[in-house]
């Protein structure tokens, strides 16, 4: 599998949408550090598995959220 940053941008949209939804992310954390929160990478050219993010308490119900905005745009 090779990079589709085309795939990779939609996630990141998605990912701004999970944001939006949730006001009390935003007195926690901006956008763009919780899309870093996520970050999408390859190991010999296969898309890798996305962990919960280390160092920022977030809520289940949210990582669900993000855990099926990945699969739905990158896999």
């Amino acid at each position: 599998m090779s990079v589709d940053f085309v795939k990779e941008r939609q996630f990141e949209m998605k990912l701004m949408e999970i944001y939006e939804q949730h006001s009390w992310l935003k007195e926690q954390i901006g956008m763009i550090e919780f899309i870093k929160l996520f970050p999408v990478s390859y190991k010999n050219g296969k898309l890798e598995r996305l962990d919960k993010p280390q160092g920022f308490d977030l809520d289940r119900d949210i990582y669900l959220e993000v855990l099926v905005a990945f699969r739905s745009t990158l896999l």
